[in-house]
């Protein structure tokens, strides 16, 4: 289970001990408050593994333990939930390095991952469950690092169900709605993450788009944010089924909403579909190069 320093993998690995299963729990980092809580509330069947998955080295290591311990059992489950986004802008504001960071850990790093366990994973007939995001299926405005690596992810995925499926491995994605997890509502972390944004802009976008526009994207996803869920149990309740039902679904949906923005995204006119989203997350004003005003000034 990958990602349990906060939000879906802390309750996972949690919620998985209780129930008495052996879990191997990832961290970053291993004197997190989150790692420390796991230690505190979880049983000594539960192992945590420090691994960051955008290095190699973590991720051999991680999977030499696990193929140490489990060699008569085999491995009955893998959950693939870490994820990564630090960038809410447009496309063209963000830089290239956030794109890559989000696909070495969102798509490298548990495609790694996944090929390393799958032998284990064969032997025992088991489960891939992958958190994925609706934003790897729809273009969310100011989402597009983020929502590139989860498309790849959630691709991935389904080539994996359909290739493992003579193996006896059920595979499941699961694309949840707004949940409060790690640093994604802490507006102080997304203020720091704007300010380094219009630092590192070249000068000629931060004329054509303005301070402002970058500003204004800023807090309305920080408005966003604080009607996020706080209650976990609904994402933590689908991983367990992906685990553990007799025939798991290929994608839940847990959250509020998200019927009906599938809903739109599949069967009305793009236009609409880009409406709605932008009055359902962030709606960015016009870039200061095609306002009217600024034509003006430029005029005279």
């Amino acid at each position: 289970l990958s990602g349990c320093d906060s939000g879906f993998g802390q309750a996972t690995a949690r919620h998985l001990d209780i129930m008495g299963f052996r879990v191997f729990a990832s961290v970053l980092d291993l004197q997190s408050p989150g790692a420390q809580e796991l230690r505190r509330s979880c049983s000594s069947r539960l192992t945590l593994l420090q691994m960051d998955l955008t290095k190699t080295d973590d991720i051999q290591r991680v999977l030499q333990h696990i193929q140490a311990h489990t060699n008569s059992t085999g491995l009955w489950g893998l959950v693939n939930n870490a994820g990564f986004n630090d960038t809410i802008a447009d496309a063209e504001l963000s830089p290239l390095g956030k794109f890559r960071t989000c696909m070495e850990v969102n798509f490298f790093g548990s495609l790694e991952l996944t090929k390393g366990l799958l032998p284990l994973l064969r032997s025992a007939g088991g489960r891939i469950v992958t958190v994925s995001s609706p934003a790897g299926d729809m273009p969310f405005p100011c989402l597009a690092a983020y929502g590139a690596s989860k498309a790849a992810l959630s691709l991935l995925m389904d080539t994996f169900r359909s290739e493992l499926q003579p193996w006896g491995i059920k595979v499941s994605l699961i694309l949840p709605g707004y949940y409060k997890t790690g640093t994604t509502c802490d507006p102080a972390f997304w203020n720091l993450q704007k300010q380094q944004l219009l630092a590192s802009l070249p000068q000629e976008l931060l004329q054509a788009y303005g301070e402002d526009y970058v500003e204004e994207i800023n807090q309305q996803f920080i408005q966003f944010m604080k009607v996020a869920v706080e209650d976990l149990s609904a994402v933590v309740n689908s991983i367990t089924d992906g685990l553990l039902a007799a025939n798991p679904a290929m994608r839940y949906y847990p959250g509020q909403g998200l019927g009906i923005m599938y809903f739109i995204h599949r069967y009305l006119p793009y236009f609409v579909r880009d409406l709605f989203l932008k009055g359902f997350f962030i709606n960015p004003k016009l870039p200061r190069a095609l306002r009217r005003e600024h034509h003006n000034d430029a005029k005279k």
